[in-house]
């Protein structure tokens, strides 16, 4: 764990209004789910895993979603570095994405089928991709 000072109160305070489940992505994505006809819980708990979520879960395909935020989850193509209190920023946003690989090696070893996409790409292509694996999974026709 860092040393280093956390966020100031007001830094604090403006990161955690941050909507950290119904993003306009992950809603965009539901509905265009929900238009073609396939049905899911949002937020279900990680079995075995404390505090971690699935943003789109088709429980009966064992099929789970998350949609990732491009700062917050490390994209590689448009993540930023904060240049205040970078050292602290970057344990943070390292520990993120060391989760995230715990979170989809756990649902992979339970049987879940996970996919990952990032807030910028379109819904419809996160869609096409989703839809193509649950009619695999569940012999839907696409």
């Amino acid at each position: 764990m860092s040393t280093v000072e956390p966020l100031s109160p007001g830094v604090s305070t403006r990161m955690s209004r941050q909507a950290s489940r119904d993003t306009t992505p992950e809603v965009a994505v539901r509905k265009l789910l929900h238009a073609a006809g396939y049905r899911f819980r949002v937020h279900v708990r990680v079995p075995g895993m404390p505090r971690r979520t699935i943003d789109i879960a088709f429980t009966r395909a064992k099929v789970a979603v998350m949609i990732d935020g491009c700062f917050w989850h490390g994209c590689p193509v448009h993540a930023t570095q904060p240049k205040s209190n970078a050292q602290w920023w970057r344990a943070k946003l390292d520990r993120n994405m060391a989760r995230d690989r715990e979170t989809t090696e756990h649902l992979a070893a339970a049987g879940w089928t996970v996919l990952r996409f990032w807030e910028h790409e379109a819904a419809s292509t996160a869609t096409t991709k989703i839809a193509a694996t649950l009619d695999s999974a569940t012999g839907r026709p696409g």
